[in-house]
């Protein structure tokens, strides 16, 4: 409905997709480091798309991705045939974990929320898979330095012609579990127990770090908001709306 509107409108599409769009067997299959705080990638990989960096848009998208991840790839592949076959300006902004004060959290989606808040309200956690340490890295990119990019591709349409952009704060404003309990335990000032789950569920990866040196090339962009700045203005929010937030995040303590 969206691309039907565009096209008759003629008008330029931005679609918002996903890291999960790459292939879950291939994320599980980068080589890591393991140090005290977090997993990293390790100097030899043997997959394409993938450097120093992080992980950039030729890395594969060509098996299982989970059923979100698939629906996400199909609608990429339409934006593709719409702009070849009707000549749409189209977009496709591959995101990571987006993050920001307003969003609410739960343990499959809007992590950082939910571990802020879950400090706040004196809430247990859980350190699920990958040996219940905590040290599954994610990078993270607050809602505020996507709205600058997305404005600094408007005014840019020849970079409109359905090709995918990965979006996301890169090795500098990431942030493994362990490492995000520590923030969240000074800037909230209130430590929780932290329990510990082995067992590794199918669609989990160890580590996600977003290559944009694509769109930093074609766009002038970077984010500008680190994950401290992040987690302080998640926690300022909840706390000035901790009467309206206490019945989502925190129901049973009432």
């Amino acid at each position: 409905n969206c691309l039907e509107y565009a096209r008759k409108k003629a008008g330029l599409f931005a679609y918002l997709s996903t890291s999960r769009v790459y292939s879950i067997s291939s994320l599980r299959a980068i080589q890591l480091d393991e140090t005290p705080q977090r997993f990293e990638m390790a100097a030899r990989q043997i997959l394409p798309g993938i450097s120093e960096r992080g992980i950039d848009e030729s890395f594969p998208t060509n098996t299982a991705r989970s059923l979100y991840g698939a629906t996400k790839l199909a609608s990429e592949l339409l934006i593709q045939e719409y702009v070849d076959s009707y000549g749409i300006k189209a977009i496709v902004n591959r995101c990571g974990v987006i993050a920001g004060p307003g969003q609410f959290g739960k343990t499959d989606q809007g992590v950082v929320s939910l571990w802020v808040a879950n400090h706040y309200f004196g809430l247990p956690l859980n350190y699920k898979g990958f040996g219940g340490k905590g040290k599954q890295v994610r990078d993270v990119l607050h809602p505020l330095d996507l709205v600058a990019l997305l404005s600094k591709q408007i005014e840019k349409p020849r970079h409109w012609n359905g090709e995918p952009f990965n979006i996301g704060g890169g090795r500098l404003i990431s942030v493994s579990l362990l490492e995000l309990t520590g923030l969240c335990r000074d800037i909230v000032g209130r430590s929780i127990a932290i329990d510990s789950t082995e067992n590794t569920e199918r669609m989990d990866v160890p580590l996600y770090l977003t290559d944009d040196s694509k769109a930093q090339r074609c766009f002038d962009w970077r984010p500008q908001r680190d994950i401290e700045t992040i987690v302080s203005e998640i926690a300022a929010w909840v706390r000035s709306n901790e009467g309206a937030l206490r019945p989502i995040f925190a129901p049973e303590t009432m």
